[in-house]
């Protein structure tokens, strides 16, 4: 059996502590212990993107980190992530261009965008594209999910000038 260890990092602002076992997967800390409900579990294997998180300000696969290794380090999910400037600008934007259908990729998607417009807001429709090609979207929405980060980049630019 596994024996419990206390780790300590900061989710979404707050200093959190939990009890994990060695194999502990983040994404089963985040939702499990810490209720972040944004944080979906797909696949498990890192290629639905469904679970990203911002991990010191990276986006990052949650299923795909044990919970070992954020030890001292800060975690922003979509429940922070969607409250920041950035965030709310992405969520307007992926309103007016209808980029939800059934929601479920939503939380890891506006996550990977975030990431991505930190970064640059000076970004092509290919840009967009391949940072959203680890987020997968069930139901076929992709042309509405980048007409929306578009948007987003465009109303970004815009706001720094």
């Amino acid at each position: 059996m596994d024996s419990l260890f206390s780790l300590s990092f900061v989710v979404d602002g707050s200093p959190s502590t939990v009890n994990v076992r060695d194999r502990d997967l983040l994404v089963f800390v985040l939702r499990d212990q810490l209720r972040r409900t944004s944080v979906h579990i797909g696949c498990e294997s890192g290629r639905c993107g469904a679970c990203t998180v911002m991990l010191n300000g990276t986006p990052t696969k949650s299923c795909m980190v044990l919970a070992r290794q954020v030890e001292g380090m800060t975690i922003s999910t979509l429940e922070e992530t969607a409250q920041a400037p950035t965030g709310e600008i992405v969520a307007a934007a992926f309103k007016r261009a209808h980029a939800l259908q059934c929601g479920f990729c939503t939380p890891g998607m506006v996550t990977a965008v975030v990431g991505l417009l930190n970064r640059d807001t000076d970004v092509s429709e290919d840009d967009v594209r391949q940072a959203l090609r680890g987020n997968l979207c069930r139901c076929t929405g992709y042309q509405h999910i980048v007409d929306a980060v578009l948007d987003a980049a465009a109303t970004l630019r815009e706001a720094r000038t």
